[in-house]
This record gives structure tokens, sequence and C-alpha cells, in this order.
């Protein structure tokens, strides 16, 4: 009979004792218990508390938790405990869904793992090159983090060898399964030896969990961590109502006067990341983009940047942004909103990790107003509006941090020397040292150092109203371009599965996506028009149900983005995004 364990009920008994559960009691190797005190943890959260002891007993784990809540030890501790350093094949093998998430495990266990000689992790994902992976498969890694769709390729290679796999981990199965590995995911649970141990984590639990733990898992234990909102009660949620043609304005405001560390503002599509990089750039933010096109070693300095202080500003992708942890993180905004209410959680999620607090902008548009209500009601939390900070808000502001620089120069080691530069010019041309100040502030800040008074509410509306003529000029088709795959209705695909597959193994995200229609032997999806090549080389190789999509652009002339919800020809299904009521998008509700 399965076990059920309450995870927050484990954490409320270990409060109500008078002694709190320490990791060292959960049993673990002591080497593993060095590396945990090494990087600083010192008590188990709840899932791990819950979850790592039936694990080190050798027991099977369904674990459900939202993302934050240190899964990740809860499965790489007992992993590590068990591990045979001496073994030349993998002996555990870890599925995520996002290459971002299959980094940030192996990083995790190569810090748990820092007293373990001889233990090799080795993450393998779509997007890198096979010469580092191979290499890695070939020095004998006992530890794979991989995504389904990468794992499957050097299966398929003979490349990847899991027939003597001790330890298999499903981490956010229900992504996975909502990205289309289903089929990827059974095979790879087939391939696996019957007397390994699994540890399946997921944030809900659909049926398709359901079924596939009662048919992978042996007598699993059910640690549930109950959460009593949809998002974390660490984090503050605001709104602010601008139109889309203020969001820079109203962006620029915000950042000028907001109190943060660091920041992560989302955007839906690639090109507006490096559009609002650029541009916040050009207002004096140090901000970097981060996004499927860019490469992995370009996003690994971002992100070190980010992590160091070089850079404050982040402007990412839902999916570029999947496994991003970093402490620097107060704030993360929603440049644009997300029609999804799971997006918008794991989003707000960047911020508030590990028990830290957080704050979470969004920008709503008055038409944005029902997706507002939507992500209230899936998290159960109400968010409160703001106004748009004022002029006077701003100016207070960069007086404030002139007055603060002023400040932290006066100790600097050579202000003696401009100090007798300036009193030699004050004595030449018989200038007040006041002018001389206000001339060397006016060098560096010019002229236009306090922001404008906002014009009458008429001449801004019909600036607003010339704006929105010129973007509704522009055609909105020529941004996508339509795309054949090889694979249809003969190979069960959905759209979701479409979805997934292209956008782990291409890096792009759901906005990213126009119409898509399954046809019997083939699918016609709309993607960026400019796809370049060696994201195409990569998606060519992506498999969907175990079968090569073989994009490439189809001869036919697009469709209308317009034409959403109409029988495609041949017969086809469609799908696409609907403005107004309910309709189904990669496999998905939307409001």
């Amino acid at each position: 009979m399965t076990d059920s364990i309450d995870a927050a009920a484990v954490s409320d008994a270990a409060a109500a004792s008078e002694e709190t559960i320490t990791f060292a009691d959960l049993g673990m190797d002591a080497r593993v218990l060095q590396a945990l005190t090494d990087v600083g943890y010192e008590t188990p959260s709840p899932i791990q508390a819950a979850t790592i002891p039936p694990l080190l007993e050798g027991r099977d784990v369904v674990g459900l938790a939202q993302t934050g809540t240190g899964k990740t030890a809860a499965f790489a501790v007992p992993i590590l405990s068990g591990i045979d350093a001496s073994a030349r094949k993998p002996k555990a093998l870890i599925l995520a869904p996002t290459r971002e998430l299959a980094l940030q495990v192996a990083e995790a266990f190569g810090r748990y793992s820092a007293h373990l000689p001889g233990v090799k992790v080795l993450p393998i994902y779509g997007g890198q090159s096979y010469t580092v992976q191979l290499s890695g498969l070939r020095r004998g890694a006992q530890i794979i983090v991989g995504t389904p769709g990468r794992v499957i390729d050097h299966l398929d290679k003979g490349t990847l060898d899991i027939s003597e796999l001790d330890y298999l981990v499903l981490d956010e199965a229900d992504e996975m399964l909502n990205m289309g590995f289903a089929e990827d995911v059974e095979r790879i649970l087939r391939d696996t030896p019957d007397t390994k141990q699994v540890a399946l984590f997921s944030a809900t639990m659909p049926k398709t969990i359901g079924r596939l733990s009662q048919k992978y898992l042996k007598d699993p234990v059910e640690v549930t961590m109950k959460a009593k909102t949809g998002t974390a009660s660490n984090i503050t949620q605001r709104y602010l109502q601008v139109s889309h043609q203020r969001k820079l304005d109203a962006l620029t405001r915000v950042l000028e006067v907001e109190q943060f560390d660091a920041m992560i503002v989302f955007v839906r599509t690639k090109q507006a990341t490096e559009d609002l990089a650029e541009r916040l750039r050009s207002r004096g933010f140090s901000a970097a983009a981060i996004n499927g096109d860019i490469a992995q070693a370009q996003r690994e300095r971002t992100i070190a940047q980010l992590k160091n202080g070089q850079v404050d500003i982040l402007v990412a992708t839902d999916v570029a942004a999947r496994g991003l942890d970093v402490d620097r993180i107060s704030h993360v905004l929603n440049y644009d909103i997300p029609h999804d209410t799971e997006a918008y959680v794991h989003r707000i999620g960047r911020t508030g990790r590990a028990g830290r607090s957080g704050t979470a902008l969004l920008f709503v548009s008055p038409r944005e107003r029902h997706l507002l209500r939507a992500i209230e009601k899936a998290t159960r939390q109400p968010l409160d509006e703001i106004g748009l900070p004022s002029v006077d808000d701003v100016n207070a502001q960069r007086k404030t941090k002139f007055a603060e620089s002023i400040t932290q120069n006066l100790g600097s080691d050579h202000l003696d020397m401009f100090r007798k530069l300036i009193e030699g010019y004050a004595q030449e041309n018989d200038v007040t040292m006041a002018d001389i100040a206000a001339a060397l502030a006016l060098e560096t800040r010019d002229g236009g150092f306090l922001m404008s008074p906002d014009p009458p509410a008429s001449e801004r509306k019909d600036r607003d109203r010339k704006e929105r003529a010129e973007r509704s000029g522009r055609g909105g088709d020529t941004e996508f371009a339509t795309y054949r795959l090889a694979v249809g209705r003969q190979n069960n695909v959905t759209p979701g599965a479409i979805v997934g597959a292209i956008a782990n193994e291409g890096g792009l995200s759901r906005g990213d996506f126009g119409h898509i229609s399954i046809r019997a032997d083939h699918s016609l999806v709309e993607l960026p028009r400019n796809l370049d090549r060696d994201t195409l080389t990569r998606l060519r190789g992506t498999r969907i149900g175990g079968v090569p999509i073989g994009i490439k652009k189809d001869d036919g002339a697009p469709r209308s983005r317009t034409a959403y919800g109409n029988k495609g020809a041949g017969g086809g299904k469609s799908y696409g995004r609907e403005r107004r009521g309910s309709q189904k998008v990669a496999g998905r509700a939307r409001p």
C-alpha cells in the first residue's frame, strides 16, 4: 500500500518539538553532509525532511511541491550517499524538462559531491555540442542530468548506456509531459533496469502523472508539500495599468524609483529581449538580453555578470529563464503579461527563492484586465495596484542619487589632486567653487538631468494615437513563416508535443509560435521567419514520439495569423490563439 506523507505536517511537527531536525539527523553520508555544511545549509526544508529518509531506505518516492522548495537536494543527497564512485557507467539519470534546469541540477550535484572524489556529473541537453557530451560520456560519468530529447538521441546513437542504472529521477515531471515528452520519458523508463530506484517530483498531480507512477514506480511513498497559495507568500505582488505605447516610459520610471538589487524583465519574444535590453542600455541602465538564440557560452557569461553585479537587469523569455536561480534577483517585472497563469507563477518564482523576500511587478493594459483576473484566481492571491511614478518622484530620486555620488566620491584617494586643480582654477578665473562644481556636474550629467513635466493629456493622446497608427501599419505576417514537420496525425502528434519539442531544442518561447495545423502525415507550424541556420539544424534532428520532425520551410504561402480557429486545408486540425473566449492552445486552456 502506498504511504502518504504531508511535508508541511512534518515541518510543523518538527517546529513544535523541542529539537529542530537537522541534516545530520537524516542519516546521509558524512561527506555529503560536510558539503551541505560548506554551502551553508543547516536545516532541511519540509520536502527534504520528508523525502530524504525514504529515498535513503531505497523506497520509490513521488514528491509534489512547487519550484523553489529545495527539491534538488531532496533527491541529490540520497543519490550521492549511495553512488558507486568507481563505476564507469552511468548509475543515476536525472531527467529535466529544459536545458536551464538540467544545468542548475548538475551544478547542485557538483556542489554536494565536493568531498566525493571520483564522482563525475555530466549535463546533456539540446543546443550543446555533441563533442563535449561524448567526451564526458567516454570519461565515465556516474551521474547524468539531461533533457529527454537529447537523452533519446544518445540512446539511439548508442553513446549512452543506462543498462546498469541504480537511480532515476523525473524532475518537474508535469512540465515535461506538458511539453510533449511523454513518449520519450516512457521509453527511457522502459530501457532502464527493473531494479532501479525512482523518484518523481512534480508541482501538480494530473492523471498522466498518476498513471506514470502506477506503471513504473514500486509501492512509492507519496510526499505532498501543500501550498496555501499558488505563489510564495514572501513575494510582494503588484501591478501597474499602462497602455502598450507607454510601457517603456513606465519601465524607465519604475527602474529609477524602485529600490532593487537585480531584476528580470520578462517579454514574450526573443527579438523583444534584444530590443528592450538595447533601449535600457541607451538610457544608462546595466541590462542584458537572454533568449534561446544566445549561445550557451554567452548565456553563462551573462548569468555570471548578473551574479557578480556587472549586469543589474536581465531581459528574458520564459524558456530562457527556466532554472535560473541567482541570489541577487530581488525583483521580477512582467513587461508583457503572460497568457498562461502557470507561466506567471514560474516567472515570479525567479525571486523570493529559499525563503528570501522578493517583489513581482506586472504591466497590464486596459484590454488585458481579464488576464490579470485569471492570474489572481489561479494564484488565490490579489495583486495590489500601484500608480505610475510621477515626474516629481523620478526627479527626487535622481537628486538623491546625485547627492549619494558626491558623498561616495568625498572618500576617494584622488580627491586632494582634484581639489588643488579646482582651487587653482578658482583663483586664476575668479570663479566660485559652487559654480565650478555645477560646471563639472553638467559635464557628467547633461542638461536633461531632471525629467520634464508630462505633456497635457490631449497632447499625450494625440501622440499615442499616432504611435498606434504606425504600429498597425506594419504587417504582422512579415514576422512569421510556415514550416513543415514530417510528423502528423498518424504519429499521434498534439500541438503541445510540437510546442514542447521545438521550444526546448530550439530555445523558443510560446510567443514564438503562431498557427499550428496537424495533417495526416505532416504538420504546419508558424514560427519566426528569421530562424537562423544553427537553430534549424538542431531542430531537424528533434524527435516527437521517436520520429525526427525534419523541419523545413513550407513552399506554400504562410497563413494569416488572423485566421486562427478555422479548418486547415486538407481537413487537418488547426490550432492558434483566439482573442476572445477560451481556446485550447498548445494543449492548454487559456483564459
